[in-house]
């Protein structure tokens, strides 16, 4: 198993974040791992919603389908997924109000056996896409610069 997680202090209320983490058109605009969503992404927000994402991650692309796991609006999204060479794959983004700013965390989680024979590397660049996302995501929503 290798996991991962970053975290940052966005400068907006968290219905903000939670409303670009979720607006499925604009996922791409600061998911660093995302490519497309073939079928577009959840037709509805929901427990046990499903969908498809076309992902890059250490420069090789990946289709996922994912399940909607738990939803706690504006403050939890946990989605696991069926990638490639049967790897599991669990994000979860965490909301935490904090004054007039918001605590985000995205922790990842990837199983399975073909995850053993490069789990330094995948921590290394899914690491690194996080961050980049957290970034990404702080500069479209954030409302001071």
């Amino acid at each position: 198993m290798a996991e991962v997680s970053a975290e940052a202090r966005i400068q907006a209320p968290a219905g903000q974040v939670w409303a670009q983490l979720t607006d499925w058109s604009a996922y791409g605009e600061w998911n660093a791992t995302h490519t497309d969503f073939p079928q577009g992404g959840p037709k509805t927000l929901e427990v046990g919603a499903t969908f498809r994402e076309n992902m890059k991650l250490m420069g090789f692309p990946a289709e996922v389908d994912w399940t909607v796991e738990e939803l706690e609006p504006a403050r939890v999204l946990t989605i696991r997924g069926r990638g490639p060479m049967a790897v599991t794959l669990l994000t979860r983004y965490t909301l935490t109000p904090d004054g007039d700013a918001t605590g985000v965390r995205i922790d990842g989680e990837f199983t399975g056996a073909a995850v053993s024979l490069m789990a330094g590397k995948l921590k290394d660049s899914a690491t690194a896409a996080l961050d980049e996302s957290l970034r990404k995501l702080a500069g479209l929503t954030s409302t001071t610069a």
